[in-house]
């Protein structure tokens, strides 16, 4: 066990103990005589369609867009190239940040990757470099070098006398390719939201610079994108953008390139297009939302509140109106992020024994946004944290309730409904039913399949 997992088992067992504890926790049979005659129904498992635009060759559409004269004309022989690669999980993503840096080799520059993630991996270089490795971004695959720093340097100031920072092996790089995913934020809507403008003010601007971002607040963020980001562009030496766009099934819809000068001016055409192609739940009010799993390889926040409609802050709505929200677990590829776990009502104690609160707090602390990293009720097991959404939630036909169950926000498109939804299903013309309805099945520890 390592120094941080000894840190946070400690801390688990303080959170759990809290004075008299262990006793305490050892009556859990209380809880659960509560919750045993909870009435959980059958669920049915449900099909639904959205728009597929899809890139059929992705390295190859990279090869070709690197081939553009246009964009080769912007990196000269010898030069060193900055790739930036972020902390999400975007597909197909080692293959779009390998060719780039196989593209930039043959024209004779010497490209490197750099991390682009704000607060993220704890806030440290070590624990960035582990998430894009994770995501098969490594120097043997790509051919290019990792430089992981938090170290950043300042390179000019905003059209308002703000002070801008960046990521330090990029800004001394000759030129800094940015390499993102344009989609809907979760925080904030504007021109601009998640994509290339985003990842240069936050993502290089690492912890220190994401910070300076953050100190307005989610209120001014849809403001202060462009401020920084047009910053970025005259004082740093962004060569071009790769824009990704993802559809509703994880897959990579489309791949443009754009000169560093282009950025600001097409970007907030991607975007509307990405939003066009987001991933929904038809049926949006519901009694109990179960989402099997959250992290950040998922979502900024966890889970994507443009989903589940459990938003940080006042100023961003829609989504789906669920009057409980359990949470039964952390993705295996969220290295114990834990934000989006405070949207919750209800978690699972093997969930929270898998929160890194060292690894998560400086995020939170960082983006001013404390409300995603909170803990929610914990409970033992799946069935518990579900059937206490289900016997205690005021108003809602106990024996006849709308619930919806998902794997995670990134995949939509096969979900499980109850069988108070049948009749929507069956009037909408973009969902189908593929089986059931039947029983939720659970192991002897109270977990499901």
């Amino acid at each position: 066990m390592g120094t941080s997992d000894a840190a946070n088992m400690i801390l688990f067992l303080k959170i759990l103990e809290a004075g008299e504890c262990v006793d305490k926790y050892e009556n859990y049979h209380l809880i659960a005589e509560l919750l045993r005659d909870a009435y959980i129904p059958r669920m049915a498992l449900v099909r639904q369609n959205f728009p597929r635009p899809r890139v059929a060759d992705v390295p190859a559409r990279v090869r070709a867009l690197m081939s553009r004269e246009d964009i080769r004309v912007l990196v000269k022989p010898g030069e060193s190239i900055a790739v930036t690669c972020g902390s999400r999980g975007i597909a197909n993503i080692r293959w779009i940040i390998r060719e780039v840096c196989q593209s930039l080799l043959q024209l004779g520059a010497r490209p490197f990757i750099v991390p682009a993630m704000g607060s993220h991996g704890g806030a440290t270089a070590a624990g960035q470099r582990a998430i894009i490795e994770g995501y098969g971004v490594t120097e043997e695959f790509c051919g290019a070098p990792i430089r992981a720093s938090m170290e950043v340097k300042r390179i000019g100031e905003t059209a308002d006398g703000r002070l801008v920072c960046i990521d330090r092996n990029a800004a001394e790089a000759d030129g800094i390719v940015v390499v993102g995913r344009v989609k809907p934020h979760t925080d904030f809507r504007g021109p601009y939201e998640s994509g290339l403008m985003k990842m240069m003010v936050i993502g290089l601007g690492k912890q220190r610079g994401a910070e300076t971002f953050h100190k307005e607040g989610p209120a001014k963020m849809g403001y202060n994108i462009p401020m920084f980001g047009k910053a970025i562009i005259q004082h740093a030496p962004i060569r071009f953008g790769i824009a990704i766009l993802e559809n509703a099934y994880d897959e990579t819809a489309r791949i443009e390139i754009m000169r560093g000068d282009e950025i600001a001016d097409q970007e907030p055409m991607l975007l509307q297009e990405a939003k066009s192609l987001m991933a929904r739940s038809y049926i949006e009010n519901v009694d109990l939302l179960i989402i099997d799993q959250i992290g950040k390889d998922i979502s900024g926040d966890g889970m994507d509140p443009n989903i589940t409609g459990r938003f940080c802050n006042p100023y961003i709505s829609g989504g789906m109106c669920a009057k409980k929200m359990a949470i039964l677990d952390l993705s295996c590829h969220t290295h114990g992020q834990m934000a989006g776990l405070g949207y919750g009502d209800v978690t699972t104690k093997r969930c929270l024994e898998k929160c890194d609160f060292i690894a998560s707090f400086p995020n939170a602390l960082t983006s001013t946004t404390f409300t995603p990293f909170r803990v929610p009720m914990v409970l033992e097991s799946d069935r518990d944290a579900i059937a206490a959404c289900l016997k205690y939630n005021g108003g809602n036909d106990i024996l006849n309730p709308r619930v919806i169950r998902i794997h995670d926000t990134m995949h939509m498109d096969e979900i499980w409904v109850s069988e108070a939804l049948l009749d929507e299903v069956e009037q909408n013309p973009n969902m189908q039913i593929i089986r059931g309805p039947e029983e939720m099945r659970f192991h002897t520890d109270g977990n499901l399949w």
